[in-house]
Order: C-alpha cells, then structure tokens, then sequence
C-alpha cells in the first residue's frame, strides 16, 4: 500500500493553483473538468504521482463557501531551511500564520502558513 494523495476543497481552483505552484513551488500534475458532476480536479505535486503522494484540490461549481472544520489538522512539507521558505513565501504573496521557531515543548523548527481557503501548511526542516 502507499499514500496517493489529499484532498482539499477549495472555492476559487485557480487561485488555488496558482498559491501551491507560484507560492509553494508545486507543479500541476494534471487537471480535468466533469461537466455532468459539476466539479473540476486538479493533482499538485513535486514530483510524479507515480512516485510521489500529492495533493488534489476539488473546486465543485455550485459551491462558493466550505467549512473547514475541527477534526482536520493540516498538510507539511519539508523544506531544507523553514526561515527561509518562510521568506520566499511571503515574499510572493504568502500568508505566515505561525513564525518560524522551536516547536512548543520540543526543539523541532517548524513554521505554518495559510492557503487561500485558510487550510493549513506546516514547514518541517528536512535536515
């Protein structure tokens, strides 16, 4: 067995995208609209999803709002240096909801940013 992908909801798909290719640095795998089902599906990732877990975000047409919720936590990624990608993130437009530092109780570094729908993005240093 093996993770294939997340989902998320979001409300606008293009801004959406946009956030996790120009802001987070993912590519767009593929993306495909179902006109009978009023939705469109778009796969992000780094790398091949053959190889790869990404991320699928589905924009349903006929919905303009969501509620996230409390049962869900968030998504991380790594990155080699959490200071810095906190930098490149907000430099292009990101949006920094926890500053990067050690981890309550622990010496992990760690940051959080917010996506456009207000899901959250935990930064992990790889190292």
């Amino acid at each position: 067995m093996r993770l294939l992908h997340t989902m998320l909801r979001v409300r606008d798909l293009d801004t959406s995208v946009r956030f996790y290719t120009d802001v987070l640095g993912m590519q767009l795998l593929r993306r495909k609209d179902f006109p009978d089902g009023r939705f469109t599906l778009a796969f992000l990732g780094y790398g091949d999803e053959s190889a790869n877990t990404v991320l699928e975000l589905t924009h349903n047409w006929d919905t303009s709002t969501y509620n996230l919720g409390d049962a869900y936590g968030h998504i991380a990624i790594g990155v080699e240096d959490v200071y810095a990608a906190c930098e490149r993130i907000r430099t292009s437009g990101g949006k920094v909801v926890r500053e990067p530092g050690p981890m309550k109780h622990g010496s992990t570094v760690l940051a959080f940013v917010e996506d456009p729908d207000g899901y959250k993005i935990e930064l992990l240093s790889d190292s």
